[in-house]
């Protein structure tokens, strides 16, 4: 996964907030022992949860906050992408918001917001427990870099920069669904078929669709590698809701379910990239 080095960045798209206070409030979010605790830690520990669903707070404006590290003077190009984290969150984002922008008619450009440890959003307070996610009432998508390294030693993943592309373009798949109106229309039932899964699962197969088309939008020398949907393969099996409840309860429970077993997360991952079609991602028409 190499940027062209002579791809020009826009630094704008991402802001760096660093660790700016904050924690759950509303309804809160307390993780601990016992069955509940261990099914909210599933909750909690998925990545693509909008954190208003857990706190009950937020409004419908974007999280005041201060960013604290200026990403322009940092990341200018792709040869600055290949060198540095959040350069690289810069030039996936781009790339991302790019091939978009020229498949839905007025995109509107989401911003990502790097943080540590909390942060305060417009679906309410979260923090790096959370994991990745979008906001879609500030149309944010807010990341903690450290999840990263969850990924590997929390749910087992082999990690790489291609498995954190994934995570981004997952969650760029979200924004997607929201100026299209799927959120609305899907709802967000649990369970095996419910709509919460189905949004997930498409998400994923957008993601797999940018990924067959990034080397087009000009911040890429070449089509990514095997090995590259391999780390995206690898991520998104260790996030499939069967494989966290196992090693969390040591059971599985369908009923619920709220991103897709380990299969079907590589299975429309895979659709998308196959295919490099949005059209190919309806995974609401029959079963999943």
């Amino acid at each position: 996964m190499d940027f062209d080095d002579r791809a020009q960045l826009d630094a704008s798209q991402v802001e760096d907030v660093g660790r700016s206070g904050g924690g759950f409030r509303g309804g809160g979010l307390a993780i601990g022992g016992g069955a509940a605790g261990i099914i909210a830690l599933i909750v909690a520990l998925i990545f693509g949860i909008n954190p208003g669903d857990i706190t009950g707070g937020g409004s419908d404006q974007p999280a005041r906050v201060q960013p604290n590290s200026d990403l322009s003077k940092q990341c200018r190009t792709g040869a600055d992408a290949d060198q540095s984290d959040k350069c690289r969150v810069v030039g996936v984002v781009n790339s991302i918001q790019k091939f978009w922008d020229g498949q839905i008619q007025n995109y509107t450009p989401a911003k990502t917001t790097l943080f540590s440890g909390s942060v305060q959003t417009g679906c309410g307070a979260a923090d790096s427990s959370v994991g990745p996610f979008y906001c879609p009432r500030d149309k944010h998508v807010y990341l903690d870099l450290g999840f990263f390294d969850d990924l590997q030693s929390r749910f087992g993943a082999k990690g790489g920069p291609f498995a954190q592309a994934y995570v981004i373009a997952h969650e760029y798949g979200h924004h997607v669904q929201d100026l299209l109106g799927t959120m609305d229309r899907a709802g967000q039932g649990q369970g095996a078929e419910g709509g919460s899964v189905r949004l997930e699962l498409q998400a994923d197969c957008y993601a797999g669709v940018w990924a067959n088309n990034a080397y087009k939008t000009g911040f890429y020398t070449e089509k990514f590698s095997s090995a590259d949907i391999a780390e995206a393969l690898d991520a998104a099996a260790a996030v499939g809701d069967d494989r966290i409840q196992e090693q969390a309860q040591g059971s599985v429970n369908p009923d619920a379910f709220t991103h897709g077993t380990s299969a079907q997360r590589t299975k429309w991952f895979s659709n998308g990239y196959e295919s490099g079609d949005p059209a190919r991602c309806d995974t609401f028409s029959g079963g999943i």
